[in-house]
């Protein structure tokens, strides 16, 4: 197989056009100011690539690279830092007692690092449960922020629901980014943390003349609250263009493309993907609206897919970890893979379209990439 090959075992999934018609409220205007007051916030690169524009016979390609972010090698910290501000800030609202608070959160590796940061940062406690197939680096790096750290013998939605447990005591709090019914504001809040990824988009495409905005965003998702959060950015807008959607996920936990075609949210059975940060099986209940209306089309790709896209990046001087990767591995699989024109012309692209990758990693948030097996 070439490097630029790419083998989609499950088809796209692709959306009527009333995707791009749907629209809903926007996310708080404070969030960017939130971030901009940040020590060692500054926006992460959007770069442009030539070389993918023209294989995936486009006009521009930019890649939204996410390799560091507020001293962090994910983007996650956007939304962990905004909601761990917003509950703080509630708990002193309501007159709860001061001191510590324990931070509790499940993770497939940067959410929870992203977690435990802010409360070494804040002096408060954090409490880490991780799955199994998470790198013992990645479990380091979390334990390294001063985190008490639990491994559990099970998938990501068995550590969500210990972390549940493990917060319903006095002065701890469950920071988690996935929803379900009766939790969801706090989720609510991580969501909202991810629209300054969004803003800066805009403000960068516009310094490059496209002050429209894109044709197409090409997201990873796990359980789907940054494609929440892209849907609410771009569905939200009252002008420039509405873009089309792509979500991207491993092909062994794909549970928002099984979720979209069978049109209800479903929890699927994962395996092991160097994808490790998208290795979930249920979506948050509170994306899922999102993901439904706003979403224009939907792949799951193999850990072969993401292992070239990532050489191609690192290539073209972009540091990405497979689940950035994924990405170009998706589009790739939309765009060029067998039998996919209809999906092409389904999300209105050309030869003169503008596309956005969001690389939310870089290979140090996910050691799988170069873990030997």
């Amino acid at each position: 197989m070439s490097e630029n090959a790419s083998s989609p075992r499950t088809p796209p999934w692709c959306a009527p056009p009333g995707s791009r018609t749907w629209r809903c409220a926007p996310a708080p205007s404070d969030v960017r100011g939130f971030h901009a007051a940040l020590p060692g916030y500054s926006p992460t690169s959007l770069t442009e690539t030539p070389p993918l524009a023209e294989e995936l016979r486009v006009g521009r390609v930019f890649v939204k690279d996410e390799s560091c972010r507020l001293g962090l090698p994910a983007f996650k910290a956007l939304g962990a830092s905004w909601a761990v501000h917003r509950t703080l800030a509630e708990r002193a609202a309501n007159g709860r007692q001061p001191g510590p608070v324990t931070l509790v959160t499940a993770t497939d590796g940067n959410h929870g690092r992203a977690v435990a940061r802010m409360a070494r940062l804040l002096g408060q406690r954090a409490h880490v449960l991780v799955p199994q197939g998470v790198h013992p680096r990645a479990v380091a790096a979390i334990a390294a922020e001063r985190a008490k750290v639990t491994e559990v013998a099970g998938p990501y939605d068995e550590a969500v629901r210990l972390a549940s447990e493990a917060a319903a005591v006095p002065d701890a709090v469950l920071v988690q980014d996935t929803a379900w019914p009766g939790y969801e504001q706090i989720p609510g809040w991580i969501v909202e943390g991810y629209s300054t990824l969004c803003a800066e988009i805009d403000e960068q495409l516009a310094a490059q003349g496209v002050a429209e905005g894109p044709d197409l965003v090409s997201i990873p998702v796990g359980v789907g609250s940054l494609a929440q959060a892209v849907v609410t950015h771009y569905r939200s807008r009252p002008t420039g263009r509405a873009p089309a959607l792509l979500s991207v996920e491993p092909e062994t936990a794909a549970c928002v493309l099984e979720s979209l075609t069978v049109g209800e949210p479903v929890s699927v059975t994962t395996g092991d993907t160097t994808m490790a940060g998208l290795n979930c099986g249920t979506p948050s209940s509170i994306a899922w609206p999102y993901l439904r209306r706003g979403l224009d089309a939907a792949v799951a790709v193999p850990d072969g897919d993401s292992a070239r896209a990532a050489a191609r990046l690192a290539a073209l001087g972009i540091s990405s970890g497979p689940c950035g990767a994924a990405a170009l591995a998706g589009l790739r699989a939309t765009l060029t893979g067998r039998g996919t024109d209809e999906c092409r012309t389904a999300l209105g692209l050309d030869a003169t379209s503008v596309v956005v990758l969001l690389s939310t990693e870089g290979p140090a948030a996910n050691p799988h990439a170069t873990a030997d097996h």
